[in-house]
């Protein structure tokens, strides 16, 4: 299963897919990037005249290539055999440093905690594309396959 595969097999479309591409994937973690779009559905509201991405977007996108992506990796023998991933995000702790705003690049890298029981936990990252920390926390899932 290569990377565009695995971006494939995720359980989002737009307008909300928050991953453009995968950079590593190991049983260890994950790194990839996303660019938030001017024109991102969110920016209208958040804020007038100073557009931000809003938090639970970035923490969304964390758990999408951080936690998502690799799950579905670790599960690639039995999506091969045709099983779809079944997501359901259990817990996350964040904590935010800096605003990302339209146009940015961001880069998320997560290290795996644990896999068992089909709970997947992550320890995962946000860098901006100055490589300063954006925002960190722990991601915890349920990934089984359907």
């Amino acid at each position: 299963m290569d990377y565009e595969d695995i971006i494939k097999k995720l359980p989002y479309t737009q307008p909300f897919l928050f991953v453009d591409e995968l950079l590593e994937v190991s049983e260890k973690g994950c790194t990839g990037t996303y660019t938030y779009r001017a024109n991102e559905f969110f920016y209208k509201g958040h804020f007038k005249d100073n557009p931000i991405t809003p938090g639970v977007i970035l923490t969304e996108t964390m758990a999408q290539i951080g936690l998502v992506c690799l799950g579905v990796y670790l599960l690639k023998e039995e999506l091969l055999k045709g099983g779809m991933p079944q997501i359901a995000l259990s817990s996350n702790h964040m904590d935010f440093y800096l605003p990302v705003y339209p146009e940015e690049k961001v880069t998320v890298i997560s290290e795996k905690e644990y896999f068992r029981f089909n709970k997947l936990k992550c320890h995962i990252k946000m860098l901006n594309s100055n490589q300063e920390l954006v925002c960190k926390g722990v991601i915890s899932g349920m990934i089984i396959t359907k």
